[in-house]
């Protein structure tokens, strides 16, 4: 039996579909009275709950797609573990600038790599076992006749038989039950991916952001890549596609753009809190840059294991944000609050690394109906739980 997307891949559907898309735009009826009024209009019931569903969908993937997602095919799941393209043309800029004419796109879910990819001129085979991601990957790829689409086992592909220069792996990392931790469980395998590194083709790879480093090929490298504060992916790039040569760095895509992150892997140094805390940008932590980051912002951690930093004066920085310290207290509420007898209290907003607390009870403990807007940091000063208060500091943003 067909599932929504090969369904609404039937050309007849799909015209229905964007007629649908169309109406929906100019008079966005509840999708269940639209359900309703397609059923009655004499639409099969699949097709018609196919139909609003695909167009909640839509709605939904403009996080990642932008206003390209109205012309789109999707499923649930696919949208949901599917790269943000913006993300994807990344990705294929590395192919282009090897000059790699070719590559196939193993894993394509939704078909986002390979559409960034035809997007930029590279020619595009690509596979999964699922057949909702065919479909998907065949509608959402329509505009480049060149591409081909194959259903069928990755492990399998041949790529010599295709005139294929380069690969692009997404493992499947989560099923029914939810993520799958360990790499040795991803579909394909740890195993697999490692056979394509040592093998003749330049290779890129999408990973879990919390990959164990111990586990990467010292001759690849590694990028954890952040927007606006949320991390989002790591991957892997053979020597051919990453011309900042082996090692980690982090991404940061914020308003101002992309940046990135290089340098060596160390740790920080530790000492007293000073008049400034930073917050790293999870990518930048993932990564193991923390250490390079704090040198070139002249700054140190508070403890060893923990990634808040401190310093005496801030440098303007995308890597993270630096907070102005107003006072620092011992871990229990009633000293937290005497502490912040001395401010208009308005939203507290409280956040941890190595304290064990619930962030959303002592937000609610701590915030008043006053102006100020200031942030707990519960953590560890050397040996010792401790709350620092702050405040944001917004002078110290990258220009």
């Amino acid at each position: 039996m067909n599932g929504p997307a090969q369904l609404l891949a039937n050309s007849d559907n799909w015209r229905t579909l964007n007629a649908l898309q169309q109406e929906y735009d100019a008079n966005p009826l509840p999708l269940a009275s639209l359900g309703e009024a397609l059923r009655r209009a004499g639409f099969d019931p699949d097709l018609a709950a196919a139909l609003t569903s695909q167009l909640e969908l839509r709605d939904h993937a403009k996080k990642k797609f932008a206003d390209s997602a109205r012309h789109m095919l999707f499923t649930r799941e696919l949208l949901e573990q599917a790269t943000r393209f913006q993300i994807a043309l990344l990705h294929a800029h590395r192919f282009l600038q090897a000059d790699i004419p070719k590559v196939a796109d193993l894993g394509c879910g939704l078909g986002t790599e390979s559409l960034a990819l035809a997007t930029l001129g590279i020619d595009v085979v690509a596979v999964d076992r699922n057949p909702e991601a065919v479909a998907c990957t065949a509608v959402n790829l329509r505009e480049f006749p060149q591409s081909l689409v194959l259903h069928g086992d990755i492990t399998q592909f041949n790529a010599a038989d295709h005139g294929v220069r380069g690969l692009f792996l997404d493992p499947a990392r989560r099923d029914a039950r939810g993520r799958k931790m360990r790499p040795q469980d991803w579909s394909p395998s740890w195993d697999f991916l490692m056979d394509l590194a040592r093998g003749p083709l330049p290779l890129g790879a999408k990973l879990a952001p919390g990959i164990d480093h111990a586990r990467l090929p010292p001759t690849m490298h590694t990028q954890w890549l952040s927007v606006r504060g949320e991390l989002t992916e790591a991957s892997m790039w053979s020597p051919e596609l990453s011309p900042e040569g082996p090692g980690h760095s982090a991404a940061v895509i914020d308003d101002g753009g992309l940046h990135v992150l290089g340098g060596s892997l160390h740790p920080a140094k530790t000492g007293p809190l000073d008049t400034y805390i930073f917050e790293a940008d999870p990518a930048v932590i993932r990564s193991g840059l923390l250490g390079h980051l704090c040198d070139e912002l002249s700054a140190h951690l508070l403890h060893p294991k923990i990634a808040y930093a401190t310093a005496s004066s801030i440098s303007a920085t995308p890597f993270g944000r630096w907070f102005t310290v107003l006072d620092v207290t011992s871990l229990k509420v009633k000293a937290i609050k005497k502490a912040l007898q001395k401010f208009d209290v308005g939203t507290v907003e409280v956040k941890k690394r190595g304290a064990d607390i619930d962030p959303a009870v002592l937000q609610q403990q701590l915030s008043g109906a006053g102006e100020d807007h200031l942030v707990v940091f519960a953590t560890r000063i050397g040996d010792r739980h401790r709350a620092i208060i702050a405040s944001r500091d917004t002078a110290a943003k990258e220009d």
